[in-house]
């Protein structure tokens, strides 16, 4: 459960201004279609966290306990410092006009499975599936959750809910939890 929990909490703060919640205002504000903008997004985390879950349960069979400890603790502080600078969302990322349930699900898919490779959410999937290796199902789970958690509100309320957001101070507490994390992770503390 802790795996689960954690990992939920984490990628819910990250993805707060992150490039696939700017996406999914995007895709939110261009379709008007919140069903399949929200399947589409569960579907492409559940693959692109799914993969990424299996590459850090791999990560902890490969490198010796020492080694990892090592490299989760600079991981999550490189996290810490990396939640600190924006995301811009590129105008070329934007979808082209599709219609139907189908194009428009297809659409969000392809488009947010590939935003979010090497994304901070991603990246934060394998460190935490490699940290919580005995529970790489619930960390998958969970940072899919987080995601959903971010996401789907703003689907549902479009600009509104991404202009009330207090994006800085968001991010800034997502920096200290993986800080925290990182300092716990170097003192082996919690493994």
């Amino acid at each position: 459960m802790e795996a689960f929990l954690v990992s939920t909490g984490i990628v819910a703060l990250a993805e707060m201004g992150d490039k696939t919640q700017l996406l999914s205002l995007v895709l939110a504000a261009r379709y008007r279609k919140p069903a399949p903008i929200i399947l589409g997004i569960l579907i492409a985390t559940l693959f692109n966290h799914g993969f990424a879950g299996a590459l850090g349960g791999w990560i902890t069979h490969v490198v010796g306990e020492s080694l990892l400890r090592w490299i989760l603790g600079l991981g999550f502080i490189a996290m810490a410092a990396w939640m600190l600078i924006p995301d811009k969302f590129d105008d070329a990322e934007q979808a082209k006009p599709v219609k139907g349930f189908i194009g428009i699900l297809g659409t969000t898919l392809v488009a947010f499975f590939f935003a979010e490779m090497g994304d901070k959410t991603q990246i934060a999937t394998v460190a935490l599936a490699a940290r919580f290796s005995d529970a790489v199902l619930a960390v998958v789970m969970g940072t899919t959750f987080g995601m959903m958690i971010a996401n789907a509100p703003a689907v549902l309320l479009g600009d509104r809910f991404a202009n009330k957001m207090p994006i800085g101070l968001v991010h800034k507490i997502a920096a200290g939890i993986f800080l925290v994390l990182g300092v716990l992770a170097l003192l082996n503390i919690g493994g």
